[in-house]
């Protein structure tokens, strides 16, 4: 195996053009970096240079060397940076899987500062409405978990960065649309979007309308929140969304945002990582962003 010492050496009498010289750049003395081109040149039968008046003559072999020099050693010095950078955690790659719709739209906010702010992190997105996405963290198979239903994990610490209420978006001309909030009976005659995950996942059925023994006339799911709001303004159903998605993409449309029950449904966007890597400068870096740059809408979308 060809050590990287003796390409330095050649490089620098190929730059310098003088062993005396190359010995001192490289904090050795004369005789000790000599004795050791010997050795080297011993092994492998070749001469390096040879001596030209008061200078040096490179021989094929050195000047191959020095060629190689040339092209490896600025390689290896930047894999030692990368390496570094490694072990401080200014590179990496960061997979972020997602549990809901609603966070697409809220990463697609921090997505741009992140980029900017660690460029030598590479920046992968999955999505993760068909899967357990705790399994997939404690897996590896993502980084960062984006979640609005945390759970107690011995292994998972979550931080929350969005708060924020769901609310219930009605047509401008439908009955319910001069009410401050509605109750689960209200919804009984009604057509009610939803984002398309199961029942069991979405709090207007676990947290407002199955323990008031209620459930609506019709229930379909859309997969974007703005056609969920066209249809909302179009007068065909009525649809459960976070409020600052509404303020966000209701503008100019003739909707009402209500309150799901007199205290409302509240809820917030929460980061998830392994136990142990929030420390990890490019994860740590990721949740410091999204907590300053984390939305908080006011709770009072309906007055």
């Amino acid at each position: 195996m060809l050590d990287l010492q003796y390409l330095s050496i050649v490089k620098e009498v190929e730059r310098l053009g003088s062993v005396t010289a190359a010995a001192e750049r490289l904090c050795v003395t004369q005789s000790a970096l000599s004795h050791m081109v010997r050795k080297f040149e011993e092994r492998h039968g070749v001469k390096l240079w040879t001596k030209q008046g008061r200078g040096l003559r490179f021989t094929q072999a050195g000047e191959y060397l020095a060629a190689l020099a040339e092209r490896v050693l600025p390689q290896m010095e930047h894999a030692e940076r990368t390496l570094a950078d490694f072990a401080e955690g200014r590179r990496g790659v960061l997979r972020v899987g997602m549990e809901c719709h609603p966070c697409q739209k809220w990463l697609s906010r921090l997505t741009p500062h992140y980029l900017a702010a660690w460029p030598d992190v590479d920046f992968d997105v999955r999505t993760a409405f068909r899967f357990d996405g705790v399994a997939a963290l404690l897996g590896f198979q993502i980084d960062v978990l984006i979640t609005p239903d945390p759970i107690d994990v011995t292994d998972v610490a979550f931080f929350p960065v969005i708060d924020y209420e769901l609310v219930l978006v009605v047509p401008e001309a439908h009955a319910l649309a001069m009410r401050e909030f509605v109750l689960p009976k209200d919804l009984l005659t009604e057509e009610l979007i939803t984002v398309p995950v199961s029942k069991e996942r979405l709090d207007v059925f676990t947290r407002f309308l199955v323990p008031a023994h209620c459930k609506p006339k019709f229930h379909r799911t859309a997969e974007q929140t703005d056609l969920m709001l066209q249809l909302v303004a179009a007068g065909r159903g009525i649809a459960v969304l976070p409020d600052w998605l509404v303020v966000e993409e209701g503008q100019g449309l003739p909707i009402r945002a209500l309150r799901l029950g007199e205290r409302g449904l509240h809820k917030s966007i929460n980061l998830g990582v392994r136990r142990g890597e929030e420390d990890v400068a490019y994860i740590a870096g990721f949740l410091d962003l999204a907590q300053k740059l984390g939305v908080r809408v006011g709770h009072n979308v309906a007055a």
